[in-house]
């Protein structure tokens, strides 16, 4: 069996060698930037990882991981662009280095790209493997706009925002695990669970994310912290500084998110400040580890040995005691 490490250096290479023959070769170069420009690459490893469990040539389905990070990246290349972002990974955003239009033409043509190296997987698993694909895109859109139409409510509640980070993050990482074990030929209920193991994985990724952006070392993080705070975004950590602050925490907070000018860096201090106070540090890691311990359940109702799943077991952990 490959590790983990093993997989990700063969991500890479595959992703560095993919060629772009079709013209104008302007419509591409930005394709190839936004896939050059580093990453994770957690999707097309767990894609792999699951695959492994049952077969050992993940490498045979390079494309098909690499289609799923390619579908991954136009999602992040279209965000960076609604969100008027400068940078991504330290690098310049697509919208940045050329323009708008040619973000928006490029994404376009990566959608397309991503479908287009999905279909190459083998014909009798072409239907499911497209339906999965195709399903969980629309489902990653829904959360988008989901998370669009929170910014402009004041009444999210914790349900709404746990469906809305399920349908924008969770469902992508729970694709790559059932594809990866579609693909590889195994049962139905073992890719259900490694889906469900999926799903709560990516529950606790994004609220460890949402931690992060509150508690993280900003040297490690890789961004700025606060940026969450500063936006008022309605985070599980907003979300619940609300539910349970004391009247007087709660007028400190719509003090501080009702607030037009400001110093982001005292914002950020005050309003962390008011989650130590709200206990919400605790509540968030006691979430993330509920969502985490739930994941454990799904994987080890995988019909595979503990040997076989050791690599995707140490693979997640790494990913929730991440600090960047």
């Amino acid at each position: 069996m490959m590790t983990a490490d093993e997989i990700l250096n063969e991500v890479n290479a595959f992703i560095d060698n993919m060629a772009y023959d079709r013209k104008p070769a302007s419509l591409y170069e930005p394709v190839k930037y936004v896939l050059s420009i580093g990453g994770k690459r957690i999707r097309p490893v767990l894609m792999l990882l699951a695959y492994n469990l049952f077969k050992d040539d993940p490498k045979s389905i390079l494309m098909q991981a690499c289609a799923l990070e390619t579908y991954h990246n136009y999602t992040l290349l279209h965000d960076d662009l609604m969100d008027n972002a400068d940078l991504r990974r330290g690098c310049p955003t697509v919208h940045r280095k050329w323009d708008a239009n040619t973000a928006i033409l490029s994404g376009d043509s990566m959608l397309v790209l991503a479908f287009e190296r999905m279909a190459q997987c083998p014909p009798e698993k072409l239907a499911d493997v497209m339906r999965l694909f195709t399903v969980t895109a629309l489902e990653i859109g829904e959360g988008q706009q989901y998370d669009m139409e929170f910014e402009q409510r004041d009444d999210v509640t914790e349900a709404e925002y746990i469906e809305m980070i399920r349908l924008k993050t969770s469902v992508l990482l729970a694709c790559a695990l059932k594809m990866g074990a579609m693909l590889a030929g195994a049962s139905e209920s073992d890719a259900d669970n490694l889906y469900k193991f999926g799903e709560q994985i990516g529950l606790a990724f994004q609220l460890q994310d949402d931690y992060l952006d509150v508690y993280g070392d900003t040297k490690v993080f890789g961004k700025a912290i606060g940026g969450d705070i500063v936006s008022n975004k309605k985070t599980y950590m907003l979300i619940n500084a609300f539910n349970c602050a004391n009247e007087a925490q709660k007028a400190e907070l719509v003090r501080w998110t009702s607030a037009k000018d400001f110093d982001p860096s005292k914002k950020v201090e005050a309003v962390r400040n008011l989650y130590n106070e709200i206990g919400i540090d605790k509540l968030a890691q006691q979430k993330i580890e509920y969502y985490f311990a739930q994941s454990r359940k799904f994987l080890n109702e995988v019909g595979v040995s503990d040997e076989r799943k050791k690599e995707l077991a140490a693979y997640a952990e790494r990913m929730m005691h991440r600090q960047s």
